[in-house]
C-alpha cells in the first residue's frame, strides 16, 4: 500500500517501517464485508460468517508482532470503505462497460498487491 510507505511506522518485531495500515486484515473484512453484502437478504449466518475470521487474521497480526493494534484498526476500516465503495461505484461503472442488456455481465475490479497495481476486467458472454 502507498500509505505504507508514506506513513513510514515501525513494526513491532523492529523487521521494517511498514506496519501501518495492516494489509492482511484490510483484505480479510473487504472479503467479510462482501459476503455480508452479499447473502444479508437470503443467509444471515453466512453473511456474518467472514467478520470472526477478519478478526482473528487481526489478532494473530498483533500477536506475531507484526502490527500495532491500531493498524489492525484501520486495515479492518479501509477493507469495509472499500468494499462500500465499491458497491457504491459498480452501478455507475458497469454503464460504462457495457449496454443496457449486459450490464449484470461485467465485473470491473481494481487491485493493488505485492507494489503492483492492476484492473481485472471479468465479462461473461
Amino acid at each position: 500500500m502507498p500509505t505504507k510507505q508514506f506513513v513510514g511506522e515501525e513494526r513491532p518485531d523492529g523487521s521494517n517501517n511498514f506496519s501501518f495500515p495492516s494489509g492482511h486484515t484490510a483484505t480479510a473484512f473487504s472479503s467479510a464485508h462482501f459476503m455480508f453484502r452479499e447473502y444479508k437478504d437470503s443467509n444471515f449466518w453466512l453473511s456474518i460468517s467472514g467478520y470472526p475470521l477478519a478478526a482473528m487474521t487481526g489478532i494473530y497480526r498483533v500477536f506475531n508482532d507484526k502490527h500495532w493494534v491500531g493498524d489492525i484498526v484501520a486495515g479492518a476500516g479501509i477493507g469495509i470503505l472499500s468494499t462500500e465503495i465499491a458497491y457504491w461505484l459498480f452501478p455507475l461503472t458497469s454503464k460504462w462497460f457495457s449496454s443496457k442488456e449486459e450490464r449484470e455481465a461485467l465485473s470491473v475490479v481494481p487491485f493493488y498487491q505485492s507494489k503492483a497495481v492492476g484492473l481485472t476486467i471479468i465479462k461473461t458472454f
